[in-house]
């Protein structure tokens, strides 16, 4: 017992001792387990979170589902993250990282990755919201495809299905070049709730921390 609390208070793994069930041999972390919303909590309408086989379904008004759990102390600053999204029709969202939790409204901290192949929106799937923004359509709606983002150090990269569609150095200046003042700093992963005509499901949602 003494050398398993040994090995969990290595500040190599960054994570808890309760989140190494979680991990994968090659270094990734589910953030949700599938079932429940442990490690996770709602800010404003939470009715627009659901479990629905298996996902987290987001379908309502605008509310914001933010991670919240033990691992890496739910406070992240370079890491690959991933997910797997499905949208329907019409449908806007968006993963913020670097964020942390507020009661109501869009976070004001962070950056958002958007999710949307057909809103009205014309910033597509892959953005880095206001900062760098996609304008071509890599999937559809209706299909499930993995949305990917790694952040190391002043780089962001994203990417759909394997593809990069964007690859970020955030400038010296960027409290002055990014609307909102947005810039990489660290924090938590929050799931966006855009609109009640909006529905997107998620899944598989992973992270794996990397050396600061």
């Amino acid at each position: 017992m003494k050398k398993f609390l040994v090995l969990c208070s290595i500040p190599l793994f960054l994570l808890s001792c309760s989140s190494v069930k979680h991990q994968k041999s090659d270094g990734w972390v589910s953030l949700f387990d599938g079932k429940t919303f442990n490690g996770w909590k709602k800010n404003q309408n939470p009715e627009t979170f659901s479990i629905e086989n298996g996902t987290i379904k987001v379908a309502g008004p605008v509310s914001h589902l933010f991670y919240d759990g033990a691992v890496s102390d739910h406070k992240f600053k370079n890491f690959e993250f991933k997910a797997k999204v499905m949208t329907k029709p019409g449908a806007n969202s968006g993963i913020y990282f670097h964020t942390a939790f507020q009661q109501e409204g869009f976070p004001g901290k962070g950056y958002e990755v958007q999710v949307n192949n057909s809103h009205s929106d014309w910033r597509r799937t892959g953005s880095l919201y206001a900062v760098q923004d996609v304008k071509e359509t890599y999937v559809k709606d209706n299909e499930w495809y993995e949305e990917y983002i790694m952040v190391k150090d002043k780089n962001v990269t994203i990417k759909i299905n394997g593809k990069t569609v964007v690859e970020y150095t955030e400038p010296e200046n960027v409290g002055k070049e990014n609307v909102g003042g947005r810039a990489i700093s660290d924090g938590t992963f929050a799931l966006q709730g855009h609109d009640p005509g909006s529905v997107i499901y998620y899944k598989d949602i992973m992270v794996r921390p990397l050396l600061n």
